[in-house]
């Protein structure tokens, strides 16, 4: 048998049931909809979440909180992450993006302080903690404000 001879056993796909093609089809005349109703008709039946006209459970949910439409999404990258870079690199967004330190740069990268910093690098982020600035000059490295 060759790839180009394959296809399903014989029975395996069925036709799919054609409805409204009379009366010996079993499903003639009102194609299984029964008679009449909304469910019978064209484009009838009621959306998702209708309840019969009771009160729908997300309206009886109670609502909570706010979304800030204008709220920056800062991505948080910690100090101790920037270890794997070799000494002496410039560190930019897009390059933490390549090495799958984040995985989108949103509205900017913000550097943290937590753990420690071996190697001296150039960071260029949009923003840093001042314990974050304090360990990369410590290491001998400088921080940039993109």
């Amino acid at each position: 048998m060759k790839l180009h001879e394959l296809r399903p056993a014989p029975g395996a796909r069925p036709k799919p049931t054609r409805k409204g093609q009379g009366i010996g089809s079993g499903l003639g005349k009102t194609a299984g909809r029964g008679h009449k109703g909304q469910k019978s008709r064209s484009g009838g039946g009621v959306r998702p979440g209708f309840e019969g006209g009771q009160m729908p459970l997300q309206r009886r949910m109670p609502k909570r909180g706010f979304y800030n439409k204008f709220a920056k999404e800062i991505i948080a990258v910690n100090v101790a992450a920037l270890n794997r870079f070799e000494d002496g690199v410039t560190v930019t967004p897009e390059t933490l993006l390549d090495a799958r330190l984040i995985k989108k740069i949103g509205d900017g990268v913000k550097i943290l302080g937590n753990g420690n910093l071996e190697k001296s690098l150039t960071v260029c982020a949009q923003a840093f903690s001042k314990s974050a600035e304090e360990k990369i000059a410590a290491a001998g490295g400088k921080a940039e404000v993109i």
